[in-house]
């Protein structure tokens, strides 16, 4: 069958307009053409597709059957034209981004939910990844945009204010800790500790400042997420090292205590950082400006 679009769409127009002058005009073509080309597909076919009259055409079964088909490849192609014109307006692809824990677990989930949906066809690439070694790759351009602490930014990587992090230390209610306001790591240090698994990021970034002290943490479990660290918590398994905004939100339906820690790496500034602005794809781009109308949020 050798029809084109140009065919199909004519019939859409005729089968609209019950008539092949109306959908002449409609498909901006001649009536002697437009006829030619029904009858050409009529012989292509073998069939007859329009039931002609004084007062117009109708659709022959055959005729129902290809109008249901044109209507279906029509609306196809234009959505392939929709797609592929996102990419050349660059408004398509992936966005490889870094993020370290807390940002991971706490503040991306609903900023890259509102802007996954506002944007159909970009999809985020997130790994979890510590400061440091977010910083390293985005000066290397092997990742787009990175939410890292920015203490741990080198030369050659813009940054862009995005949110606060302070780290606490969580511990069940009545603790005799929770009388005190603020807390060094040294004096926990002995005690058992819940934490995420020995993998991750925030855990690394842990065991890093209690190797500085000469310590190791003696983590009882690992888990998968914040909210289970405060599960265990709560039944006295240990106490635990996270990021304040999860420790509030756990706080409101849990037995437990938040205590500000006093150490300096505890309060963090979490940036957005990249490369030149004006050398991102559009898609990190689009990403970036998303990620900056939050990040007070």
């Amino acid at each position: 069958m050798r029809f084109d679009l140009v065919d199909l769409r004519l019939f859409l127009h005729i089968a609209d307009t019950a008539s092949i002058t109306h959908g002449a005009e409609r498909a901006h073509l001649a009536l002697a053409s437009a006829s030619a080309r029904i009858r050409g597909m009529e012989e292509t076919l073998g069939v007859d597709l329009l039931k002609r009259g004084r007062r117009g055409v109708a659709l022959t079964p055959a005729g129902q059957c290809l109008l249901d088909h044109a209507r279906i490849v029509t609306q196809q192609v234009e959505s392939m034209r929709g797609d592929l014109g996102a990419f050349a307006r660059g408004l398509s692809g992936s966005v490889h981004v870094l993020s370290n824990t807390a940002a991971v677990s706490e503040h991306l989930p609903r900023a890259l939910a509102s802007f996954l949906k506002a944007n159909p066809t970009i999809s985020v690439d997130l790994e979890e990844r510590e400061s440091a070694s977010i910083a390293e790759a985005i000066a290397a351009g092997s990742a787009d945009i990175g939410i890292a602490n920015d203490a741990a930014l080198p030369d050659g990587v813009r940054a862009h204010p995005f949110r606060e992090d302070r780290l606490v230390l969580v511990i069940p209610k009545g603790d005799p800790l929770a009388a005190r306001r603020r807390v060094r790591l040294h004096d926990v240090i002995e005690q058992p500790f819940v934490g995420l698994t020995r993998a991750s990021a925030l855990q690394r970034h842990l065991a890093g400042h209690a190797a500085r002290l000469g310590k190791s943490m003696r983590l009882r479990v690992g888990v998968g997420g914040f909210d289970e660290i405060c599960r265990m918590v709560e039944t006295g398994v240990g106490i635990a090292i996270i990021p304040e905004a999860a420790a509030k939100r756990c706080r409101r339906t849990m037995a437990i205590a938040l205590v500000r820690l006093a150490e300096p790496w505890a309060l963090r500034r979490l940036v957005i950082c990249t490369r030149v602005v004006e050398r991102l794809p559009a898609p990190a781009a689009r990403l970036l400006q998303h990620l900056q109308q939050v990040g007070g949020g």
